[in-house]
């Protein structure tokens, strides 16, 4: 064998050389990112020396070997695991950790759970961003704010450095993200709670809560572990505004359940339930026609609500309030809280609703002014309002009386006479009629002079009367007749037997004629005249009195021999 042939032999290859060569490190080149395990051989200050059976010894803090917040718990001696990040660094020593070593081991543990869906314990530790930091073992976790409770807490620090348990919700190992809830465990918690608790609970249970929440209509109270809504209504037999005025978040009270639904899981509770109904007996309590006092505890647009009792209210309409102030708003009458005398009207134990009077337990004004006013007197007052059908007159007492249209002139139209007053026009009236129950007073203000259409009523029909022109007008003529001067009216076609005397210009004002009355109407006072009526009536008479055309006289020699007697007659 030739001596380069040995030399081939005995030559190492490669792989031998990579294979002493790691030998000769006691195979410790792949160690690195792997957790090892470490002696402590000394603790200098805040840094532990370990030994971990490399080339080199590691340094590790000491805070990395304790939960947060807490004392490092480490003897030099004892054997500890941690992680081998680098063999050496610049200065020749192991670049170990305690910290990683725990996060990779909580980690694996993580992992598992994960997968298994179940719980992890851990300590939340600091708050972030949006949320907080939890230490699940050496894993940091992020617990978001929206996941801490099942309602919203305001002060999360009684939760912090305890241990308790989390679930959960994401995991990336390679980026080192995890992300946990609380509340994902409390409602488990809670959900296991409730459908035990649903299945022992029936109507009319008696149980104690406590107050978690309080709003404008009702509370929701913890049954223990599952909630239950008590309305306002149901609070108290008495009003209720605001659920704040009984009740106070965290309060422990008595409640009965008045309405369960298993399937949408929904509780009405009620408290009122576990005290005595006060309406039982209302109709024996309250009689009708009764006077009490009681506490105004809401004003309405239409009223106002007085307790009579702790939990019976009854309704003071609008309506019943005053005798005299109408149209106006309650809260002008009585106050909040207010105590007032009041009367019951009516009760209806069934709808539970007692109606009152106020304006009951006072004197009636408008008895007391029928009595001092009989129909007939005259009274004086200022003109308050002024409508299309009349004139309302302020009175005593503050009541009102109503001068009709019909019932201000004898003889001018009511819309005519209505024109000349005005509000604040003190004006006289005499008392016509009093409607206490409708509280009405009615007036009238003609009445204070005799009825001219007495003075002419006197007349029938066919009668001769002297008429006195007050105007000319086209189609006829103005009149007045009789001791009163009252209006009469001759129309056009009324003013002369022939057709071309029928002209009212042949008259003018001031003039007098004689016109006979054709028609008395009683109903509408008027009085139709008419001296057409009176020249046939004339003729009539002349005609019977001295002959007829037929006896051969003309009609012109009869008219003038009536005429001629008329004369020497005025003679």
């Amino acid at each position: 064998m030739s001596n380069s042939a040995t030399e081939g032999a005995q030559s190492p290859s490669r792989d031998d050389f990579a294979a002493l060569l790691d030998e000769s490190f006691g195979g410790q080149s792949n160690l690195e990112g792997r957790v090892i395990t470490g002696t402590v051989i000394s603790i200098e200050n805040d840094v532990a020396i370990i030994d971990c059976g490399l080339k080199s010894e590691g340094r590790v803090p000491l805070h990395e070997f304790a939960p947060p917040g807490q004392q490092a718990d480490l003897e030099v001696g004892g054997q500890v695991e941690v992680y081998l990040e680098r063999m050496e660094n610049a200065m020749g020593e192991a670049v170990i950790s305690r910290e990683r070593a725990r996060r990779e081991e909580a980690w694996d543990k993580l992992e598992a759970a994960s997968g298994e869906g179940g719980h992890v314990d851990g300590v939340i530790f600091g708050r972030v961003k949006g949320g907080f930091t939890v230490d699940l073992d050496g894993a940091v976790a992020f617990l978001p704010g929206s996941q801490v409770d099942i309602r919203p807490v305001r002060d999360i620090t009684p939760l912090m450095g305890i241990p308790q348990p989390f679930q959960i919700l994401k995991m990336d190992r390679r980026r080192g993200n995890i992300v946990v809830s609380r509340r994902a465990v409390l409602e488990e918690t809670r959900a296991e709670q409730r459908n035990e608790l649903l299945a022992n609970l029936h109507e009319g249970q008696v149980l104690e809560g406590v107050v978690k929440n309080v709003t404008d209509y009702g509370a929701f109270v913890d049954l223990g572990g599952i909630d239950g809504l008590l309305h306002v209504t149901d609070m108290s037999w008495r009003r209720v505004n605001h659920p704040s005025e009984v009740l106070n978040i965290g309060e422990t009270i008595k409640v009965q359940v008045v309405k369960l639904n298993p399937e949408t899981q929904r509780i009405s509770l009620g408290m009122k339930q576990l005290e005595a109904d006060p309406w039982d007996g209302v109709e024996a309590k309250y009689p009708l026609r009764a006077k009490f006092t009681g506490r105004v505890t809401n004003i309405t647009d239409y009223g106002a609500f007085v307790e009579l009792e702790a939990g019976v209210e009854g309704l003071v309409h609008v309506s019943e309030m005053s005798w005299t102030k109408k149209n106006v708003h309650p809260g002008k009458i009585v106050s909040q809280s207010q105590e007032v005398e009041v009367m019951v009207l009516d009760v209806d134990p069934v709808k539970r609703r007692i109606s009152l009077g106020l304006k009951q337990v006072q004197e009636n004004p408008w008895v007391a002014y029928a009595e001092a006013h009989p129909v007939g007197t005259e009274v004086e007052g200022a003109v308050r309002n002024i409508t299309e059908f009349g004139l309302f007159v302020g009175l005593d007492e503050d009541l009102d009386g109503m001068v009709h249209l019909s019932d201000l002139d004898w003889n001018r139209p009511g819309d005519q006479a209505l024109a000349e007053y005005n509000k604040g026009d003190m004006v006289r009236a005499v008392v016509l009629d009093i409607d206490v129950d409708k509280e009405r007073i009615g007036l009238g203000i003609k009445q204070l002079g005799d009825d001219p259409f007495a003075s002419v009523a006197g007349h029938k029909r066919g009668d001769t009367v002297t008429c006195k022109v007050v105007a000319v007008e086209e189609n006829g003529l103005q009149v007045t007749f009789g001791d009163t001067d009252y209006p009469g009216y001759i129309r056009r076609g009324d003013l002369a037997r022939d057709r071309d005397d029928q002209r009212p210009q042949r008259f003018a004002a001031g003039d007098k004629v004689d016109a006979m009355i054709t028609n008395v109407d009683r109903s509408s006072r008027r009085i139709n005249l008419s001296i057409r009526a009176l020249e046939i009536e004339e003729e009539k008479q002349a005609v019977e009195q001295y002959g007829s055309t037929d006896s051969g006289a003309s009609l012109g020699d009869i008219l003038g021999a009536a005429m001629s007697e008329a004369r020497s007659d005025d003679d």
